[in-house]
């Protein structure tokens, strides 16, 4: 096209400007040809001639059209060049807040110098498996492609980050290990991840310093390889530096640092293990206070030198070596600090003896003091006969010292480097890598030394390289497409690098003259004057004759040639470096040992044996004798430099060019000269002029058709191939067919076509809103046409109808004159008769009154004088009247006063009455009938222990007499001494049985006086009460209302509360769940990695499967412990719930209760103590008496024990009667029975052994009874033998000739006996007075009861009426909670008993049963082969009662068909959820055979082979859902069956029937809810990985709404998704496929409703952040047209959800940011009310997610505007007040919480049918 096409009137163009380099312009004119200026107007409209040479192409830039300006990437600009590129990433980077753009295959990231919420984990997973087009541009974005790449090609990747200092390559390059960490973390558990990235802080702080352009800028470059497995994991990492700046540790310039690392230990040096470091501040440090500022503002050196310390010791360097680092780091610090003496001829120096750093460096450095201090001033000259010891001068002396100290930082740092590769070096192959390079970018100063020198060297380059790809790439794409190409020409920087590192180069000359003696700075310089002075890369400045000129890719520089040779041959002399490894510290002497000569400073030679590429000499290194004649540092940088170029060009690269906005650091400001200097120097501008010198722009024919469409005509429109329409357009559109040319798949076009389609495409636009204007304007015309004629009409037809009126109104005014006329000549005629007539009758009317007053008169006196008459006798009859009325009410008043003292005297006497008192006594109606109940209950123990006690005093008098019989008999055979003895015993015994009479009587008087009174009280108020009945359920009702109406709303707020903190609770535990079910299968993974490792040939033994139940979790499985009324409220508690619980009262009135028995049994308890305590004492003195009474006692306890076996046996005897009876019961009822006999001799066989136990127990009794008697006898043989034997002869008896011995034992028998009756007498005695003690007790309660009452009399008596019925109805309230306590507690304690013993009732049944099995089993082998099988026939016949049994060896068999072997559509035709119930019923017959271990082996066989069968198929959904739902029914059935009465509630008896009996399975339900929680999180994986690669394409890429969205304009960064027909797109009838597929297969495996809506809930949530994360970091898709798009797309949904009835799952609202993202699309945003009504209307957004939308909101053609910077700003400035989170995309994995609500089956165990397709015949129904 010719210029006067494309520089028309309104065309904008690019003019320079010396102030923001490039100026938009607008033309006012068109162009013609031969014109030699243009007629511009500027943005302040000022008009410019702008000069132009059309000869020379010296023209203004084009424009492009603002529909292109903001693009994500630089090459989608149709018009490439210069201004285009500085003004898109202006608008971006300012308007936008955008600091990534593409650039073809480079990524330009510009420094905010501020902190950006992008880089968190969420970003990471949401560019983690994009591709690179398909995300908004960022640094993971060219990660994942790295990443990608390397997988997908098999090939090792590199990520090239260059830039100035201060641009942020080293934040850049940390993201990008970041991701790499995250998104390929390590397989194992070594975290080579963590250490990759701590190494990141260790190298800032020995490599990174504070310049004047970069407060953290690295000083040295890196490349760091971050090693892969086969499954692409990260195994390791690999670290090489180039070029560290070692001059910065002996010189900073004004306003900077040294290095972080020396500050950092200043700043901790006050720490006790780094006293001896002896380091103070920094300013006290030449080395750190050379810069002038010793600080960085918001940088905590002691903060960041701990994180140095905890990186160095996660990579594995010991405390002894980092003290070891730390001292070496110190003493360079010492050795700058070192003060050096000149002497007087000024050719020597010296050091002062006592100069603490230099003893403070040597003493750090474990080296001599002496030798250091002369070696630091002298130096040994060598020649080929003699060695000469030389002085040096001063600043010789500071040279060698600086020197060394950079060496020994440089060899530390080498060190450091070299321990950090040992640790992120791993055993393992690598099978690829991924290298980063962070390196420095192109630098030119004022004075230029070495090391910009070295720098741009590495840039020429990275330069050439990144030109040669960029070319290939080009290459490639074109070959692809099938489009002839030619070589296009770009610019080769080859000679520039040959002018560098060719024979006789810049470094060759270097290194020649530092090898001369006598070689000068000077001298090297005019040898490169001389040698290059032809060279078109090199020039010689003007004024100097000691710099060079170098013109580089980017700019020229000039270097300054002082400095070059010194810094290039980087001297240290050999007599120090000797001294140092000499010391004593192995560290140090390590870093000077000889084969660290030979290896460069930067520590590559290490570091390549760990690369792919291996360099290694063929001849081993001569060894040098002096340190001047090594390698040069241009020579091993050179060296380093081609390995890193041939490591790189061996690998993919990926490029990242940083660039720094501005030189003061300030956040989001632009500096348009700065930038463009960058975009220069960093190759930018020359990857866009190569894709400019070919075709630039490309588009999909699809994208193309959807975007031209308009410039098509209706017959071309006819063809249906679109490949085809798009050849035809182009060729009528664009004469000049190189232009553009057709490729394979995409359609190439020329610099600035695009743009011409678009201004094609615009003025059509504009043509068809001209006709579009013209024909409504017409037709709004003619609107208004007919309604001016209809006006008109109107108002014609109104004014003639009023011109017609006004004449009929004259008329009609004309007959109304004459009328009036009429009447009023006859009125006055009318008026002058009746003047005439007026007068005439007033003459008569006077005349006639005259006389008529005269006869008045007359009357009038008579008149008054009857009145006269009347009055007074009138005050005479009044008077008379008054008088008697007076008189009447006197006598009343009298008789009044009377009747009121009377009636005052009966009310005072009432006022006194107890008629009053039961008035005002509201309430105690309640009290009189609890003491009434608590007088009956003490008179019921009254009585109860009076029978006791008249029971115990008769018996005692029996007792007595007997004693009193004994006694005598006994006296008359005892001697006088015992008779007096048995005497006072028994007296005493009768003092004491007096004593407790005489007690007894008392208690008898005092409980009668107390039952008297507490009568008349009673039968007082029970007239009261009944008066308070009625008022009391008055109240009663009130306060029920008003209790609920408040329990109602304060009820609901806590059910909010409870659900809230629930459902974070649920969340909480179902992430533990989640979590211990990832350990569990990182777990078996291990384990299965270690099997396979330790497998060897041959046959080899499987280890027994063992159930993980046992081995961790070994849950019991019957429950028999005993809990108490406290734990039982505990329990009632977690089994009702904390909602039921916070509002049931009952349960915090129990444990008060239990509180206040407790206090009570701890101060029982206490008495009993202080009682024993007592007896003690008491026990102590009745040892002191002797041998006899312990003798008595352990008769007492024998005599006792005789008595407890006496109690058994009639226990015994008892049992047996009632056995006998039972059998006699059973005999009668089994007559009829064929096991009657069997049952009869089985209890037989119990009576004898019954009867046997019994005699046992007597012959024991006899023993016993033996013992004592011969315990007794041995026991008084001895004292009574001889007395007794003398007094033989003075018995009564003696005639009838008693044996001796006879005599004896009938006399030890009779003390026997009285001692027994002793002792029970003592026994009685305590019963007695524990008796008593406990009746003083009650007593003693209801006193304290009684005051208790009164006292609250007394207060209700103070209390008002109305006070005092509420405190009544409060104590009628407590005191029925209270008794509704006792009996709840009373039903807890007999429904337990009722459990325990039923229970037991079992037990014995089935015992009795298998008892009986066994004896008709054992009958029946006695019998014929045919009663056999008649009775197994009866068997089969029994009744199905839903029990399955089989044998222990068929467990594995039943566990691999029902489980692990069963596929869901086998049992597509039965009952769901069938093998639940099998299992079911399985557990049944265990429990009805009380077999806890095959319980307990058949449930952790089932949940181990669940957990197996969910492993191996761990992305089958189906199979999932199966699994699921098995779990959830058999859960639910051992809930339904569990015998719990919460549960049941919906049985049906014959279910009720199914029920388990012995075991309580609690315990195996948590684990069988927690394995459902694990299938439910795998199901939802499975359902998001369907889903996921779905949402994005189907719910912002496709059309659902065809022809809505309009294509925009892309660059070399192409969409995934943008070739419609390709494999990864989708529609959303895809997505709503899909989840039919999932609904209908959860509902046909019967998975219960509630968790289907949960699982719906979920997805739809994924939905809804997928597509909103992917809507914020995309800048293409915010636009008004995905705005209506995602709208229809929802709706969708929404109705799907309506269509299968889960609109109540809440999925709706999950999806509610998604909602207004699409609203805010669709609005309005312009206004401040447009504002206002976006921030009320997303609420469900975060600020930063309305201002990132609006941030991207892109028009899609010219005719829309843009959201203006100041609408954001009032949109953040009215969004202030929101404490939104600081995240910016929604956490996509978030899972909610899963609840398995309880349902119920309503089938029955017996009704359920085995398909034979199961093969489990050898189950058998019982």
């Amino acid at each position: 096209m010719s210029y006067s096409e494309l520089y028309t009137r309104y065309t904008r163009v690019w003019i320079p400007d010396p102030d923001e380099v490039w100026r938009s312009a607008e033309l006012t004119k068109d162009y013609k040809e031969g014109d030699k200026t243009l007629q511009l107007r500027l943005e302040d409209d000022t008009i410019l001639e702008y000069p132009i040479n059309v000869q020379n192409n010296q023209v203004p830039f084009l424009r492009n059209p603002d529909i292109l300006v903001g693009e994500n990437d630089l090459t989608a600009l149709s018009h490439l060049h210069e201004p285009a590129v500085l003004h898109n990433l202006k608008v971006r980077f300012l308007e936008s807040n955008h600091i990534y753009t593409y650039c073809g295959i480079v990524l330009v990231a510009i420094n905010p110098y501020e902190q950006l919420p992008i880089y968190g984990q969420d970003v990471i997973y949401a560019y983690s498996g994009q591709n690179m087009g398909d995300m908004d541009p960022h640094i993971f974005a060219v990660a994942e492609e790295a990443y990608k790449q390397m997988a997908r090609d098999e090939k090792n990747q590199s990520i090239i980050v260059s830039g100035e200092s201060g641009a942020g390559k080293t934040v850049s390059a940390k993201y990008a290990m970041r991701y790499f960490a995250t998104v390929g973390g390590s397989a194992s558990d070594t975290n080579i991840e963590d250490k990759v990235l701590a190494s990141s802080p260790i190298m800032e702080a020995i490599g990174n310093a504070k310049t004047t352009r970069n407060d953290n800028s690295s000083r040295f470059g890196k490349f760091i390889e971050i090693g892969f497995d086969k499954k692409y994991h990260i195994i390791g990492a690999n670290m090489r530096t180039y070029l560290l700046e070692k001059s910065r540790v002996v010189f900073q310039a004004e306003d900077e640092r040294n290095y972080h690392i020396f500050y950092q230990l200043c700043a901790a040096a006050s720490l006790p293990e780094f006293k001896e470091l002896a380091l103070t501040c920094a300013e006290d440090f030449y080395y750190t206070s050379h810069g002038g500022n010793t600080t960085i503002e918001g940088v905590d050196d002691a903060e960041d030198f701990e994180k140095t310390r905890q990186a160095l010791t996660l990579l594995g360097v010991r405390e002894s070596h980092q003290l070891s680092i730390f001292k070496i780091i110190a003493s360079i610090l010492h050795l700058g600090s070192v003060e050096i003496q000149s002497e007087r001829d000024g050719d020597s120096c010296s050091i002062p003896p006592k100069d603490e750093h230099l003893s403070n460096f040597c003493h750090l450095l474990g080296v001599e003091h002496s030798q250091m201090e002369h070696w630091l001033c002298h130096r040994k000259l060598v020649t080929t006969s003699e060695t000469y010891v030389k002085t040096m001068s001063l600043q010789q002396v500071v040279n060698a010292r600086n020197a060394l100290a950079k060496h020994i930082y440089a060899q530390l740092f080498s060190w450091i480097v070299e321990h950090i590769n040992k640790a992120l070096h791993s055993s393992l192959k690598q099978h690829s890598f991924i290298g980063v390079l962070d390196i420095y970018g192109f630098e030119t100063f004022e004075i230029n030394s070495f090391e910009q020198f070295c720098i741009n060297y590495a840039n020429e380059k990275l330069q050439q390289q990144f030109n040669s790809h960029v070319f290939k790439l080009e290459q490639e794409e074109y070959m692809k497409e099938q489009i002839p190409w030619t070589l296009i020409d770009f610019y080769d920087n080859q000679p520039c690098i040959d002018l560098i590192e060719a024979k006789l180069g810049i470094l060759d000359l270097l290194d020649e003259e530092c090898k001369i003696p006598k070689g000068t700075d000077q001298n090297w310089a005019q040898k490169l004057y001389e040698r290059h002075s032809n060279s078109q890369h090199f020039q010689k400045p003007r004024m100097s004759n000691t710099a060079f000129i170098v013109i580089h890719f980017a700019d020229k520089v000039e270097y300054l040639s002082d400095g070059f040779l010194e810094k290039n041959r980087d001297t240290v002399y050999e007599e120090q470096i000797n001294i140092l490894k000499a010391s004593k510290f192995p560290l140090v002497a390590d870093l000077f040992q000889d084969d660290k000569d030979s290896v460069p400073a930067t520590s590559t030679a290490k570091n390549r044996s760990s690369s792919k590429i291996n360099v290694r000499s063929s001849r081993p290194p001569m060894k040098v004798s002096n340190k001047e004649h090594k390698k040069s540092v241009g020579f091993q940088f050179r060296t380093s430099l081609n390995l890193l170029m041939e490591t790189l060009n061996a690998t993919t690269p990926h490029y990242v060019r940083c660039i720094k906005p501005n030189d003061e650091k300030l956040p989001f400001h632009f500096d348009p000269k700065r930038a463009v200097q960058q975009l220069r120097a960093c190759g930018v501008l020359e990857t866009i002029r190569i894709s400019a010198a070919g075709y630039p722009s490309r588009w999909t024919y699809h994208d193309f058709f959807n975007r031209y469409r308009v410039l098509m005509k209706k017959r071309e429109l006819a063809n249906t191939d679109k490949k085809s329409i798009c050849k035809s357009v182009l060729e009528s559109l664009i004469k000049n067919p190189d232009k553009f040319q057709f490729g394979r798949t995409k359609i190439f076009f020329r610099a600035g076509q695009v743009a011409y389609l678009e201004k094609l495409r615009a003025d059509k636009f504009r043509e068809a809103t001209v006709m579009i204007q013209k024909t409504v304007r017409g037709w709004l015309q003619k609107v208004k046409y007919r309604r001016l004629k209809a006006a008109t009409l109107t108002l014609q037809r109104f004014y003639r109808g009023h011109l017609a009126r006004r004449l009929a109104e004259h008329l009609r005014r004309t007959r109304a004159a004459i009328v009036f006329q009429k009447y009023y000549r006859m009125q006055r005629a009318r008026l002058a008769y009746q003047r005439v007539r007026r007068a005439v009758v007033i003459i008569q009317s006077f005349t006639r009154a005259m006389f008529v007053r005269r006869n008045y008169c007359q009357i009038l006196k008579e008149h008054k004088a009857t009145i006269i008459q009347k009055y007074a006798r009138g005050w005479m009859a009044r008077r008379h009247f008054q008088q008697q009325r007076d008189a009447a009410i006197v006598i009343q008043c009298a008789f009044r006063r009377l009747k009121a003292k009377q009636e005052l005297k009966a009310l005072k006497i009432e006022a006194r009455s107890a008629e009053h008192l039961k008035r005002l006594n509201v309430g105690m109606e309640n009290k009189v009938v609890q003491l009434q109940r608590k007088i009956d209950d003490q008179n019921k123990e009254f009585k109860t222990l009076s029978e006791q006690l008249s029971a115990v005093t008769s018996t005692h008098a029996m007792e007595v007499e007997k004693l009193k019989k004994e006694l005598a008999h006994y006296q008359q055979n005892q001697e006088a001494d015992t008779s007096l003895q048995l005497q006072e015993e028994v007296q005493s015994l009768r003092t004491e049985l007096q004593r407790a009479q005489s007690e007894r009587r008392v208690l008898e008087d005092a409980h009668s006086r107390e039952n008297g009174e507490l009568r008349k009280r009673v039968a007082d108020l029970e007239h009261e009460n009944a008066l308070l009945k009625d008022e009391k359920e008055y109240l009663n009702n009130q306060i029920l209302h008003q209790s609920k109406a408040e329990s109602s709303q304060s009820s609901v707020e806590e059910n909010l509360l409870m659900k809230k903190e629930l459902e974070e609770e649920r969340s909480r535990y179902q992430n533990l769940v989640k979590e211990y079910s990832l350990l569990e299968q990182r777990y078996e993974n291990l384990r299965d990695e270690v099997t396979m490792l330790k497998q060897t040939p041959g046959h080899r033994k499987n280890p027994s499967n063992q159930s993980s139940l046992e081995s961790d979790s070994n849950y019991p499985s019957i429950s028999t412990s005993e809990i108490g009324d406290t734990e039982d409220a505990l329990q009632q508690v977690e089994e009702i719930g904390v909602e039921k619980a916070a509002m049931d009262m009952t349960v915090f009135l129990k444990l008060q209760k239990r509180v206040r028995e407790l206090e009570q049994e701890r101060k029982k308890l206490q008495v009993q103590l202080e009682k024993e305590q007592q007896d003690s004492k008491k026990v102590q003195v009745e040892q002191q008496n002797g041998i006899d009474v312990d003798q008595d006692a352990d008769l007492a306890y024998n005599s006792l024990k005789r008595q407890e076996l006496e109690s058994e046996n009639k226990k015994l005897k008892n049992d047996l009667n009632e056995l006998r009876k039972a059998v006699a019961d059973q005999a009668m009822q089994d007559n009829s029975t064929h096991s009657s006999p069997d049952s009869y001799s089985l209890l037989l066989n119990q009576l004898k052994l019954a009867n046997e136990e019994l005699e046992v127990r007597k012959e024991e009794v006899l023993i016993l009874r033996t013992q004592i008697m011969n315990t007794d006898q041995r026991r008084l043989s001895g004292k009574y033998m001889e007395p007794n034997i003398n007094a033989r002869t003075s018995w009564p008896n003696s005639e009838k000739h008693v044996d001796q011995e006879d005599a004896i034992e009938a006399y030890h028998g009779v003390c026997q006996t009285n001692r027994l009756l002793e002792a029970q007498l003592q026994a009685q005695s305590l019963e007695h007075e524990e008796e008593v003690e406990r009746l003083k007790a009650q007593v003693e309660t209801l006193k304290e009861e009684m005051d208790k009452q009164q006292q609250t009399f007394c207060q209700t008596l103070l209390l008002s009426p109305e006070a005092q019925v509420e405190f009544g109805v409060q104590q009628e309230i407590s005191r029925l909670t209270n008794e509704n306590l006792d009996f709840k507690e009373l039903v807890e304690k007999l429904e337990k008993n009722e459990r325990k013993l039923k229970k037991q009732l079992k037990i014995y049944m089935k015992k009795a049963q298998e008892l009986e099995a066994a004896q008709a089993l054992a009958q029946s082998d006695r019998r014929h082969h045919e009663l056999t099988r008649q009775v197994t026939v009866q068997r089969k016949e029994k009744d199905f009662q839903g029990m399955l049994e089989y044998h222990k060896e068929d467990e594995a068999l039943l566990i691999r068909n029902l489980v692990t072997d069963l596929k869901p559509q086998m049992l597509s035709g039965t009952v769901p959820c069938l093998p639940a119930y099998i299992l079911y019923m399985c557990i049944r017959h265990a429990d009805y055979t009380n077999d806890d271990l095959k319980v307990h082996s058949l449930l952790s066989s089932t949940i181990n082979g669940i957990k197996k069968v969910l492993k191996k198929h761990n992305d089958d959904f189906e199979m999932t859902s199966f699994w699921l739902s098995n779990t959830c029914r058999f859960l639910h059935c051992l809930k339904q069956y569990s015998g719990d009465e919460g549960f049941m509630k919906q049985n049906t008896p014959k279910q009720n029937e199914h029920c388990l009996k012995n075991f309580d399975l609690t315990e195996y339900r948590q684990v069988l809810s927690d394995l459902s929680i694990q299938i439910y999180q795998q199901l939802i994986k499975i359902a998001e990985g369907l889903l996921q690669p779905m949402i994005v394409s189907a719910m912002l890429e496709n059309e659902s709404i065809q022809a809505l969205s309009g294509v925009r304009p892309t660059g070399y960064r192409k969409r995934s998704s943008s070739m419609v027909d390709g494999e990864n797109s989708y529609c959303l009838e895809a997505i709503i496929r899909q989840m039919n597929s999932f609904h209908t297969v959860m509902c046909d495996q019967g998975l219960d409703p509630e968790i289907i809506l949960q699982v719906f809930k979920q997805l739809f949530y994924m939905i809804n952040a997928v597509t909103l994360n992917n809507l914020l970091l995309r800048k293409d898709a915010c636009s008004w047209s995905t705005g209506m798009q995602l709208r229809y797309n929802i709706s969708q949904l929404e109705e799907w959800l309506r269509g299968k009835n889960l609109h109540q799952s809440g999925a709706v609202q999950t999806m509610e940011p998604l909602i207004q993202a699409a609203q805010l699309l669709q609005l309005k945003k312009k206004t401040p009310e447009d504002a206002e009504a976006i921030c009320s209307l997303c609420t469900a957004l975060s600020t930063q997610q309305i201002v990132k939308i609006l941030n991207l909101y892109t028009p899609l053609n010219e005719f829309e505007e843009r959201v203006t910077v100041s609408f954001i700003r009032t949109i953040q400035a009215q969004l202030q007040e929101r404490n939104d989170p600081q995240q910016l995309l929604l956490d996509s994995k978030h899972v909610f919480p899963v609840l398995f609500p309880f349902n119920p089956s309503a089938l029955t165990m017996d009704s359920i049918h085995i398909p034979a397709c199961l093969s489990l015949e050898f189950l058998n129904e019982v």
